[in-house]
């Protein structure tokens, strides 16, 4: 009896002996895995890698008339040679670096007293998260009514509390009162403070999903042995803590450095270019003066700080290695260590020759900020009577870690409050200076002149449409890489996952200028499909990052019942993983919609017309010269962040779990 050989149609659309040799070269899952980020791939490449490559082809050039000719290396001669850039890199380090020192040490010590806290932790985490939350260019919007030298409460308060005069008599101000902004001594302080304000968050939320997975019988047999709180939080919490520091201060670290919203909503680099980043320079030689190869070489040549960055972030989450069971490579000796502590002393005297009077002015603000943190752990485990694995569990060992959490609710939220309460004044009010921190009589007069007054309404609904479109992107091809390059094995797999690191950590600084161009000559500019084609730059890459580490958590036995039962690779995803990953969908979703709801650089540079603003350009909008509108500017910015901290709200420990399962373990 003959037998017909087995058709393509049966095992697929390759001979059997082809399909063989294809799934041992390209791995069992190759055509599913394909499928499945193809279009995440396609995207990035298009959205990234090709701008990329294109920013550098770019700093090879310069414009003579209206074409671009090549240079060569004469944009990196030019800008070597260039004081105002070389002001700009000074000023990004002392940025960064003074920003994640104070977010590490202020969140850390954020961590430890909600670690402790007993009753009522999601409550004090929600108001602790509110800085986070709302948008940017709230931010800035409050801190600067805050620091304004006329209308602002920080001189009046300082003042009221003889602590201005003190400030101004130890040299920490010069004088008193101040402008804090407008003061070239300060305005670096000063944006550094609004940076640290809105990072410490991030961090606290971090940091204490480490100390929950810290083992409690460690500290049980540190006290055993007689170790006090102190000697704890050096040899068990620290070491307990170092994968998810070393993960977070990175993250924080390449953002920080890449910067250029914050600042620009504060100082625009100003006075001068004291404040004046590296992001702000591309950005002026760029867009401002439509020298796009210099731009593009500012952007270029500052990439290699954050390759070495993304580098080691890269190489953690690859290991996946909780650094708590190194004692021996972390000992006193080990090369890690001493490189640690060599890279610090480095940085330490690079930011002391950098600029002298910021350096003491942080020392003395580290100093007494380390001091009250040693106060309250010391307090609370006296006044305790015992060693436990917290810093106090008494009664009356509860006392200091209230008066902390006290301290920093009252540092995150008073500006949210001052916000709030100048959107209830009138504008005679806010002029004269009356009813200052107390709106005496309330008014609604705010809300209302800034309807009637601006196009608000169009504002808010360009910013949701563009959101909403960039999240169901986002969310949709990310769900399906992520679980590709969790679950499947298919070759490429491993580099793709690296890449997708690379992407979500690529400087905005880099990519809006080739952006810029390649939407010009599609002409797209002055259209919301330049933010639709955009914003995947830097909401996909992290939904991506986000899920996997999910999907790799739920037991891969379940959609392996389900294909033997005869369901496809697509269905057992569709019907199996993604009800399982709802939670991980609505914080990535969340997520990701707020980072759009957010988003200012992109929409600064591709959006010109009056119809097409979104809020964050709008609100920046209404601030025409020296006039400013604190009111209307703090009714908009209750009205923007609403649906925001409501969402936030809503889905707040799937956001949590998910910092700490997805992107921070992912």
């Amino acid at each position: 009896m003959n037998t017909l050989p087995e058709t393509p149609a049966r095992t697929g659309w390759l001979p059997r002996g082809s399909l063989l040799l294809t799934r041992r070269a390209l791995g069992p899952d190759w055509r599913a895995g394909f499928l499945f980020v193809a279009p995440m791939v396609l995207l990035i490449g298009g959205l990234i890698a090709i701008p990329f490559l294109d920013a550098i082809r770019l700093s090879l050039t310069a414009r003579h008339g209206s074409d671009n000719v090549f240079v060569g290396f004469s944009n990196y001669t030019d800008l070597l040679g260039d004081p105002f850039f070389r002001t700009s890199v000074s000023n990004t380090v002392l940025y960064t670096a003074y920003s994640e020192v104070f977010k590490v040490t202020a969140g850390l010590m954020a961590a430890l007293l909600l670690h402790n806290l007993r009753r009522g932790r999601a409550v004090v985490t929600g108001l602790v998260l509110l800085p986070w939350v709302i948008p940017t260019v709230v931010t800035a919007v409050s801190w600067r009514s805050i620091f304004d030298p006329l209308f602002g409460s920080l001189n009046f308060v300082l003042t009221q509390l003889h602590l201005g005069p003190l400030l101004a008599t130890v040299h920490l101000v010069p004088q008193w009162p101040t402008t804090w902004l407008a003061d070239p001594q300060l305005a670096m302080s000063s944006v550094i403070l609004v940076n640290v304000w809105k990072g410490i968050p991030f961090f606290t939320i971090n940091f204490l999903a480490g100390l929950k997975a810290i083992d409690g019988q460690l500290y049980e047999a540190a006290s055993v042995d007689g170790a006090n709180a102190w000697r704890r939080f050096l040899h068990v919490t620290l070491p307990g803590l170092r994968y998810v520091m070393l993960v977070t201060v990175l993250l924080s670290t390449i953002w920080t450095f890449n910067n250029f919203d914050l600042v620009w909503l504060l100082t625009q680099g100003g006075p001068g270019s004291s404040t004046a980043l590296y992001t702000l320079f591309a950005y002026q030689k760029a867009i401002q003066q439509l020298q796009l190869g210099l731009g593009s070489a500012a952007a270029v040549l500052l990439l290699p700080i954050s390759a070495i960055l993304i580098f080691i972030l890269a190489r953690h989450l690859r290991s996946g290695e909780r650094l708590t069971t190194g004692a021996r490579r972390w000992s006193s000796s080990s090369p890690a260590r001493i490189a640690v502590r060599v890279t610090f002393a480095a940085l330490v005297v690079l930011l002391f020759v950098l600029d002298r009077g910021l350096f003491w002015r942080s020392a003395a603000v580290f100093a007494v900020l380390v001091v009250l943190g040693v106060l309250v752990g010391r307090g609370a485990e006296l006044l305790s009577g015992r060693s436990s694995a917290g810093l106090g569990v008494s009664r009356a060992g509860r006392v200091p870690i209230w008066i902390g959490l006290a301290g920093l609710l009252f540092f995150m939220l008073a500006p949210l409050y001052w916000m709030v309460a100048t959107a209830f004044k009138s504008d005679l009010q806010i002029t004269t200076r009356t009813s200052l921190l107390w709106p005496a009589p309330w008014t609604i007069e705010q809300f209302t002149g800034l309807l009637a007054d601006n196009a608000f309404g169009l504002w808010f609904r360009n910013t949701a449409v563009v959101a909403a479109v960039s999240t169901v992107v986002a969310v949709s091809l990310s769900a399906l890489a992520a679980y590709a390059l969790a679950r499947l094995r298919f070759r490429g797999a491993a580099t793709l996952t690296g890449a997708v690191l690379l992407t979500y950590v690529m400087p905005g600084a880099l990519l809006f200028i080739p952006l810029y161009q390649i939407l010009s000559r599609a002409h797209l500019i002055d259209s919301l499909w330049a933010l639709f084609v955009a914003y995947p730059t830097f909401t996909l890459p992290f939904a991506c990052w986000f899920l996997m580490g999910y999907f790799r958590g739920i037991p891969q036995d379940l959609e392996e019942a389900a294909m033997t039962d005869g369901a496809t690779r697509l269905q057992a995803f569709r019907l199996i993983i993604l009800p399982l990953a709802k939670p991980a969908l609505l914080a990535v979703g969340l997520f990701t919609l707020t980072n759009a709801w957010n988003e200012f650089l992109f929409a600064f540079v591709f959006i010109t017309d009056e119809g097409l603003k979104t809020l964050p350009l709008g609100l920046q909008s209404m601030i025409v010269g020296d006039v400013v509108p604190w009111g209307q500017l703090s009714a908009a910015s209750i009205l923007i962040s609403v649906p925001v901290v409501a969402a936030y709200a809503y889905a707040q420990r799937f956001l949590v779990e998910g910092l700490s399962v997805g992107a921070v373990k992912g």
